[in-house]
Formats: structure tokens, C-alpha cells, sequence
């Protein structure tokens, strides 16, 4: 087999896809190097978790949707497994064959209950999350984001919840003050970018802290007194 023979027939035919996009040619880049790991023996067994890792693919409907849109237009023959230690069975079809050829190639290693000539119809390894039509799955991508950036946006943090992650630290409480009061004073910046973490801004606050307490009690050392020594030799 000839891999860049089949790399090159694989992006002449998506020249003329309109229906697949940038997400199924990942996945079957990722199922490719999978494919290339095993010498390029079919079928070759995946874990999903792979493959999505792989594939850059976070969400198993996208994952889902994108196998079966492959398989549908038959440049994979999918197997799901239910079987949790064991892998997915996935045949990737040579695309240096000729049509018929490919034809041929099809319906050997599809299962026999199951005809690739007609709507994909395999059973879709167990999930919680639905296969959703592109628009869904663009409004719940949407959502996600929006939490995601929402969980990213510094909140500023109450008196009471310094003074508790103060007494947590096992520092000193009266310093939880002077710490609030001077962010609040200046918009919670640290010099002239807006903080991301207050925890982290106390916990070097404390450092700060005991450095500065610990050089002014160096200063406050008192000298060692000038003691006249007493001279015996001049008692004897």
C-alpha cells in the first residue's frame, strides 16, 4: 500500500465533498496515523477516547456524527464494539483502487446484516449525548463557550471570603484587610493587567509579607554591647 498514493486519493475526493468538513478530515487523519501504527493491516481496533484525543474532537456527538458520515460515504467500514476493553473495529478502504475495486473491497469486510449500499444503520457505541443535527450541536458549542469564558472571568472576591482563605493559609488574619482594601482601591489590578486568580495574588501577598517582617526584625537586632575587657596582666 501506498500511503501518499492514498493520502492523495483521499484529498481529490474532498475536493468534491460538500457535506464533510475540516472536523471529519481529523478523524480520518487520526484513524490514518492508527492505520499507520498497525502497517496498514484492516480491520485495526480504536479506543474512542484515542481518537477523539487525537482528533481534536471534544464532544461524542461530533464523534458520532463524523464516523458515520465516513462511513456513509465509505472511506471507513465502522464495526462499534460494546465491549469496553476491547476497541471498535474500523476497516479504512484503499483509495488507490478504482471504483469497482472499491466495491468489491466494501462488501468483504462489511457485515453481512448490514449493507453499505444502503443508510447507515450500525449500532453507535453507548453514550449519554445524542446525535445532533449541525445546527444543535452549533447552539450547544455555543453554550459551552459562553461557560467556559464565564468561568474565566475574575470575580472579585468578598471581605469575609479573604479573611476565611486567610485563616485557611494559617496566616495572619490582620493582613486579610490590608490585602482587600488595596485591590479593592485599584479595580483588583495587578499592575496594569486585570487579575485572574485572587488566591494566587494572596498567597504572594503573604510572601511579600513575611519577607518584610523578616528584614524588620534584622534591622531591630540590637549591637552587640562594648564590654571592656579586663586585663590580668596587669594584676600580676
Amino acid at each position: 500500500m501506498n500511503y501518499i498514493k492514498h493520502l492523495t486519493g483521499f484529498f481529490e475526493r474532498m475536493i468534491y465533498e460538500d457535506t464533510l468538513n475540516p472536523t471529519h478530515i481529523s478523524l480520518y487523519i487520526a484513524l490514518f496515523q492508527f492505520w499507520n501504527i498497525k502497517r496498514f493491516t484492516n480491520p485495526i481496533h480504536i479506543s474512542r477516547e484515542e481518537a477523539m484525543r487525537l482528533s481534536k474532537i471534544a464532544s461524542k456527538a461530533t464523534y458520532h456524527k463524523c464516523m458515520r458520515d465516513l462511513h456513509e460515504k465509505k472511506y471507513v467500514i465502522y464495526e462499534p464494539s460494546f465491549n469496553p476493553y476491547r476497541g471498535s473495529k474500523v476497516t479504512i478502504v484503499n483509495l488507490e483502487l478504482t471504483d469497482k475495486d472499491v466495491q468489491k473491497s466494501i462488501k468483504k469486510h462489511t457485515d453481512k446484516k448490514t449493507s453499505i449500499e444502503q443508510p447507515f444503520e450500525l449500532p453507535i457505541e453507548p453514550t449519554n449525548e445524542p446525535l445532533i443535527n449541525d445546527s444543535k450541536l452549533s447552539s450547544k458549542q455555543n453554550k459551552l463557550s459562553k461557560q467556559e469564558e464565564s468561568k474565566l472571568r475574575f470575580t472579585p472576591p468578598s471581605l469575609k471570603e479573604v479573611l476565611d482563605y486567610f485563616k485557611v493559609q494559617e496566616f495572619l488574619v490582620q493582613e486579610a484587610e490590608p490585602f482587600f482594601f488595596y485591590y479593592q482601591a485599584n479595580g483588583w489590578h495587578v499592575g496594569k493587567s486585570k487579575m485572574k486568580n485572587w488566591q494566587a495574588a494572596a498567597k504572594n501577598w503573604m510572601l511579600r509579607s513575611k519577607k518584610f517582617q523578616s528584614e524588620k526584625n534584622q534591622r531591630l537586632v540590637p549591637h552587640q554591647l562594648n564590654v571592656k575587657q579586663t586585663n590580668y596582666e596587669e594584676r600580676l
